[in-house]
């Protein structure tokens, strides 16, 4: 049993935070699969106080989700502790949620530069700041997403880790990849180790986990006390109930064609529900074929989606699929 703050997780699954996938409909069917807490996709703290109108939705959670967390980013601290009390309250009709996690990992261009996401390896001083600030603005356990540090030289994870512990943090989790190293290599799980090794809160490990036996490595190689998953849920929510089986030692069963399908047509309808139709369909091109990874006709499926302007023409899409197959 995995705990922090009041949360208890019995396998410590989490779906990582990924902008412009982890909206509410991923997060939902990635939790009636498996995941026991979801991150929604970062949000700007300096958006947040200034008012932002698009910002809202990003940050909203429903009751549904719980336990789930928003995660913040920024790199200073007045604006990092006034945007995670805004987010606290609630945000767009939404209820308040189970944390607030600070982004220290994204190592996108736009972020780095602003001195933001994985930028903030190279001060540990400044980590704690942010960390300390947020903690003391809200009841909220606060937990931290990190890298392993900014590049192969300047490994630093267990350092920023332990700056955070100290500053208030509930829970840390590690990308085994430097910001160098952006999504390409493999994640190092000797750093991830050597943090758990370090710290006194849980520590979640992060990074190349695409099957069961990636998160039972993951464990047992670090000994972590939970897994987080990003690339590997895009469009494959069953992931999370191949690893639930395997840490209880249980058969699984993966999900039928239709199964797939079916469950790709779900998530698109709940994104409809909360971004209207032609945003969630746009949305959707980006990951509806990865539903059907691995499976013949993939390529084509891919193909057909793209050109998709509505929920009807996805959905003729993923019923030809599926006839195909049976041929």
């Amino acid at each position: 049993m995995l705990r922090f703050g009041n949360i208890e997780l019995k396998y410590g699954l989490f779906l990582a935070p990924l902008a412009g996938y982890t909206d509410m409909a991923m997060r939902t069917v990635s939790r009636k699969y498996g995941a026991e807490m979801t991150v929604s996709e970062m949000v700007s703290a300096r958006a947040l106080c200034y008012g932002d109108k698009k910002t809202p939705a990003l940050a909203r959670i429903l009751e549904n989700e719980l336990p789930a967390a928003v995660q913040i980013f920024g790199s200073e601290p007045e604006f990092m502790a006034e945007g995670a009390k805004i987010v606290a309250r609630g945000m767009a009709g939404g209820v308040a949620p189970s944390a607030i996690d600070i982004n220290m990992g994204c190592p996108v261009k736009k972020i780095v530069s602003a001195g933001d996401g994985s930028a903030l390896m190279k001060n540990p001083s400044l980590a704690y700041d942010i960390v300390k600030a947020v903690a003391l603005a809200v009841s909220l356990p606060v937990t931290v997403k990190i890298r392993a540090g900014w590049d192969e030289a300047h490994k630093n994870a267990v350092e920023v880790a332990l700056a955070v512990e100290e500053a208030g943090a509930s829970l840390v989790a590690v990308h085994g990849r430097t910001k160098s190293q952006m999504y390409s290599g493999r994640a190092s799980l000797d750093i991830i180790g050597r943090v758990k090794d370090a710290l006194h809160i849980p520590v979640i490990g992060n990074g190349d986990i695409a099957t069961a036996a990636d998160a039972l490595l993951m464990k047992r190689e670090t000994g972590c006390d939970g897994v987080m998953v990003g690339r590997g849920a895009v469009g494959n929510p069953f992931l999370f109930a191949e690893i639930r089986a395997a840490l209880a030692g249980e058969d699984y069963t993966p999900p039928t064609a239709r199964e797939r399908m079916d469950t790709a047509l779900w998530q698109i309808r709940l994104a409809i529900e909360e971004k209207g139709e032609r945003e969630a369909v746009l949305s959707a091109r980006k990951q509806f074929a990865d539903f059907a990874a691995g499976l013949r006709g993939a390529s084509a499926l891919r193909g057909r989606v793209h050109k998709a302007e509505t929920y009807a023409e996805l959905a003729d899409c993923a019923e030809a699929f599926v006839a195909e197959l049976q041929e």
